[in-house]
């Protein structure tokens, strides 16, 4: 599914956007334009071209309601090909892609169809629903809270899956990820549409310059609205300032509980063959330099008892094997020692041991044991450090404090300052979208999120953990900028049926 670009016509400042049919597909043009462009007594809707429309005509009853007239259709014409840039290369043996969307639409369970299909596990193998969200919590309260990659193989070639959560809390999970993709899985439900996740996510994909492939997911509800949801996206993708190459995105139709998908929602194949052929098509492979000094930024921070810390993350720029002396860089570009013990590759929802990784595939290492996200692991002689990753500022605050009620000592192990304050800034080394400060006592801690939600998971965690302290109120972050005082907001949508809406 896309949108042909119409050359040549001049977008002024109307906001009605109407269609144009075309051989190959139905593109989108602006419907206040400069009559020149078409040839003489040309019409559109009725209208004549010969001057510009004005904004009572465009909203006038000649034109039919967009809802009721948009429907795309798949271009038949092959994805332009990437240019490769001076002394960069691309692996066409690699996909690297994240799945993004808005909480409960689907990600998970896409995921689950497609190490099913790709034929990670056995057949008569017994795999739990979701098997992405492995943590006790994600499974208690059925959300996604933290990033997760695997891979699988199709036709040869590998593609590499990271598997996002969809709450706003949990933003910046999908921001410290994106930098290690070429292109994104925007998933849309078939009936809710846009939500307001699913706006902060495609704008960090889209800032970041990615590749789009909409999948409008859950098409077999009832209920379901598909021309709706295909208009309110595209207008999203208008409003944050998508390049035409970005506006010019495919859809996918599919039902990932059904295990199905294609291009037409109307003809769904018996399986995902047409969501894994998009995937080939239209994200493109990584552009490597394979000659240039090693380099990987990393992302995200695993721990296994047998190997201490792991750092996992993409290989930007040349090969990296293990049992290799390397220095890890800071953002600020000092650097100390350091030396890879193993190194691994993801395959088939496993850490695979390898020898070997070049730049493009996404690899975690071991034998660091004081690394931290968004530091540059790279090469010992000319390796250089890397963008760090910037999330979004936090938005509530919380004060956490030593227990000294007449019960404390009763149920934790961890009741000092001390056991409060290392496990808070331990907290630090994964959690970039969370911040620590010292409170006005020895004894409090200031605690910043994204939300509510964000540090009542990290309270739930650290009680389960054996820690015993005080939580205080939550309180909104505002801030002094250009001479006003600023504070988040959050958007709310409400579904309610016909009979209970005003007609005032």
């Amino acid at each position: 599914m896309g949108f042909m670009q119409v050359q040549h016509i001049m977008a002024l400042d109307c906001p009605s956007y109407a269609i144009v049919p075309s051989r190959e597909c139905t593109a989108y043009v602006p419907l206040w334009v400069r009559a020149s462009f078409f040839p003489p007594k040309s019409q559109l809707f009725g209208l004549p071209l010969r001057s510009k429309l004005s904004s009572s005509r465009c909203l006038g009853k000649n034109l039919p309601r967009l809802v009721d007239m948009v429907r795309c259709r798949i271009i038949t014409r092959e994805p332009e090909q990437l240019e490769e840039r001076k002394g960069l290369k691309i692996r066409h043996d690699i996909r690297n892609i994240a799945i993004i969307a808005h909480v409960d639409h689907g990600k998970t369970t896409l995921v689950d169809a497609m190490l099913h299909q790709a034929k990670v596990f056995r057949e008569n193998q017994t795999v739990q629903e979701r098997i992405m969200d492995s943590n006790v919590l994600e499974r208690e309260r059925g959300i996604t809270i933290l990033s997760k990659n695997t891979a699988i193989r199709y036709k040869g070639t590998k593609i590499n899956i990271i598997d996002t959560p969809g709450h706003s809390d949990f933003g910046g999970e999908v921001e410290r990820v994106l930098n290690m993709v070429d292109g994104v899985l925007l998933l849309v439900d078939a009936v809710e549409g846009p939500m307001p996740q699913t706006r902060f996510v495609l704008k960090k994909a889209l800032e970041l310059g990615h590749i789009v492939v909409v999948v409008i997911n859950k098409v077999d509800r009832p209920s379901a609205n598909l021309d709706h949801v295909v208009n309110t996206t595209f207008e999203l993708f208008v409003e944050l300032n998508a390049t035409d190459e970005q506006c010019d995105f495919q859809i996918v139709y599919a039902s990932g509980i059904q295990g199905k998908a294609g291009i037409e929602p109307d003809s769904l194949a018996i399986d995902l063959e047409p969501l894994f052929e998009t995937i080939l098509r239209w994200i493109p492979g990584p552009q490597i330099d394979i000659d240039n000094a090693f380099q990987m930024l990393v992302t995200n921070l695993d721990y296994d008892e047998h190997k201490g810390r792991i750092a996992i993350g993409r290989v930007h720029a040349g090969q990296v094997k293990r049992a290799t002396e390397i220095k890890i860089c800071t953002p600020d570009g000092a650097c100390r020692p350091g030396k890879i013990n193993e190194l691994f590759v993801f395959e088939n929802f496993a850490r695979i041991p390898s020898d070997t990784v070049e730049a493009g595939d996404i690899c975690a290492v071991s034998g660091m044991s004081d690394v931290h996200i968004g530091e540059t692991v790279a090469d010992k002689l000319d390796g250089m450090a890397l963008p760090t990753i910037k999330v979004e500022e936090p938005t509530v605050k919380m004060s956490f404090s030593v227990n000294t009620s007449p019960f404390a000592g009763r149920e934790g192990k961890f009741v000092t300052s001390k056991n409060l304050r290392d496990r808070l800034f331990r907290e630090l080394d994964r959690n970039l979208a969370m911040k620590v400060e010292d409170g006005k006592t020895a004894d409090t801690f200031i605690i910043s999120g994204r939300g509510t939600l964000h540090i009542t998971i990290l309270i739930e965690n650290m009680r389960r953990e054996g820690y015993e302290f005080m939580v205080g109120p939550s309180q909104v972050i505002s801030k002094e900028k250009e001479g006003g005082l600023l504070e988040p907001y959050e958007v709310e949508n409400l579904t309610v049926p016909l009979a209970c809406v005003s007609s005032e």
